[in-house]
């Protein structure tokens, strides 16, 4: 019989499980905040690309039924 191999997931929580609570909670905290900055960077990066598509003359303008249309390759 073969050795169940552990995943890294599994790992971390064995790790965590194994702090104090307060501990943990530290960590809950680090990750959401590390998470949300994550998210902001991901926005930025979006809204510096659409940025740059609409000064190169890329983005297109239009109404949610336009894009509908679009979408559907509808004229």
């Amino acid at each position: 019989m073969r050795p169940t191999q552990v995943s890294p997931l599994q790992k971390a929580l064995e790790i965590v499980e194994a702090l104090p609570p307060e501990d943990q909670e530290t960590l809950i905290d680090v990750i959401r905040l590390r998470l949300i900055e994550l998210r902001r960077s991901e926005i930025a990066t979006n809204a510096e690309a659409t940025l740059r598509a609409v000064h190169e003359g890329k983005a297109q303008f239009g109404s949610v039924d336009d894009v509908k249309r679009d979408l559907l390759n509808e004229p």
